[in-house]
């Protein structure tokens, strides 16, 4: 196509074709030829239960070798009826098993689960010792499904722009703050995104506030006020401050919303949008209120 037919093209609203669904396919047919396969889980079965266990050390990696020997001695008829098993789930269930082994990596285990691990977790751990490849399509998995969500969240935000003659060092910090609490919002950790847009505007706000009353109200809250604390500062000294009093309301807001994440729980995807909006908001104002 010339590139005059491609600015047509794109005129006209074309969209660049990103087929999700294609991706989750072409991961699972790069995984399915990277994962052990049928044979191999067999193999090693027959060989556990023909007591011909140790013709695996030439073939596998030292570390695999040496878990799987520590469950075969440990349990043998749990160790051969474990590959069995996993060669009848080829090789959907190694994916299945890996994403699990991820979630227990982000919630509490009782001790009595850590202490019970059933033979497919060791067996997949042994599996993955060498390069963690099942380990990392657990991951991508994961990740190619916050692709659609992350997208739609991201169509109810829009840019913050602000006009401060701050120094761009001064405001290096509250730039990091709202990067991160964007993230959250986009990736579901609305009580994170919540936190964060909190710290966001409580760090813009001790940047902004004048050197002598910043040192009045470090020692006044003992060098750790709150965005509650400052946002009273503010509101007794807008004068002082030279702060725009319309950066109250929606400081305010977030200042609540993320009260509300640290001390009364989860947050829903309403209320961790609003809170960065109203945070984006509030920079706006206080950072171009020079």
């Amino acid at each position: 196509m010339s590139r005059l037919g491609i600015a047509v093209s794109w005129s006209r609203g074309a969209s660049v074709p990103i087929d999700i669904r294609h991706l989750e396919d072409e991961l699972a047919r790069m995984t399915a030829a990277e994962a052990p396969g049928r044979e191999f889980c067999r193999a090693v079965a027959e060989l556990a239960e023909q007591e011909r266990f140790h013709e695996l050390e030439a073939v596998l990696p030292a570390a695999a070798y040496a878990e799987m020997e520590a469950h075969y001695r440990r349990d043998p008829v749990g160790f051969i009826s474990g590959w069995r098993g996993l060669a009848e789930e080829m090789h959907q269930g190694f994916i299945r098993h890996a994403r699990q082994r991820l979630t227990h990596l982000t919630r509490l285990l009782p001790a009595e689960e850590a202490g019970g691990k059933p033979a497919w977790q060791e067996i997949q751990r042994a599996l993955d010792a060498h390069e963690n490849d099942l380990l990392r399509a657990a991951i991508a998995f994961e990740l190619i499904g916050l692709i659609e969500p992350a997208v739609e969240r991201a169509t109810h935000l829009r840019e913050c722009v602000v006009a401060s003659a701050a120094p761009k060092s001064s405001l290096a910090e509250a730039d990091r703050y709202l990067d991160e609490a964007t993230r959250c919002y986009f990736y579901g950790l609305y009580t994170a995104c919540a936190v964060m847009c909190r710290s966001v505007v409580e760090e813009a706000v001790k940047q902004k506030l004048p050197a002598e009353l910043g040192m009045q109200v470090e020692r006044r809250y003992r060098n750790t006020p709150t965005l509650g604390n400052l946002l009273h500062e503010v509101n007794n000294n807008l004068r002082l401050t030279g702060i725009d009093a319309g950066f109250l309301r929606p400081a305010n807001k977030v200042n609540d919303v993320g009260r509300k994440a640290v001390h009364q729980g989860l947050l829903s995807e309403r209320e961790a949008r609003e809170c960065l909006q109203n945070a984006r908001q509030a920079l706006e104002i206080l950072l171009s209120g020079d």
